[in-house]
């Protein structure tokens, strides 16, 4: 590995450590020439994962493209940024596992409706009406009673991680 700071080839590594629960290995290398410490990252490099289009196009799965429709859901939720990070790599890793090298977008799109569903409900139900394309009441409606119905199957303890609201009646 090439020194960043004075360009000499020769550098040994001192310290390696695996991080990013071992998808990442961290480096401390010490340049023979000029004594100075820098850190390196070494990564795996995977085969890109094809994400296949409704009208059969592909394209390269882009995990900042699923942030923004991910992020957009969380907008104004107590939702981290760490939260959300998570969310993505597990989503990849599921893609990976069950797709290999190329996946539906629909499928990618189930993914994170169940990861969400868990996250938090109301991202779950912004995201599924842009994902799903509702155009009216009535298929939100249905999205809640389908919600309604999977949070009385998941075990008592899930239970307080999921919360459904009815919706508000007005008397107006």
């Amino acid at each position: 590995m090439k020194c960043p700071h004075c360009g000499h080839a020769d550098t040994r590594v001192i310290d390696s450590r695996p991080i990013e629960e071992g998808r990442l290995l961290r480096r401390r290398r010490l340049c023979d020439n000029c004594e100075t410490r820098f850190t390196t990252h070494e990564r795996v490099l995977e085969s890109p994962l094809m994400v296949v289009k409704k009208d059969g196009r592909r394209e390269e799965f882009v995990a900042e493209k699923l942030r923004g429709g991910i992020v957009k859901a969380c907008n104004k939720r107590p939702v981290s940024v760490d939260a959300i990070d998570r969310l993505i790599e597990e989503v990849e890793v599921k893609v990976r596992q069950e797709a290999g090298v190329e996946v539906s977008s629909s499928r990618i799109g189930e993914i994170v409706m169940d990861c969400l569903f868990h996250l938090d409900q109301v991202a779950y139900v912004r995201f599924a009406s842009v994902y799903q394309r509702f155009d009216d009441v009535r298929r939100f409606a249905q999205l809640l009673e389908r919600m309604s119905r999977r949070a009385r199957r998941l075990a008592p303890s899930d239970l307080a991680a999921v919360e459904v609201a009815a919706p508000e009646t007005s008397t107006d």
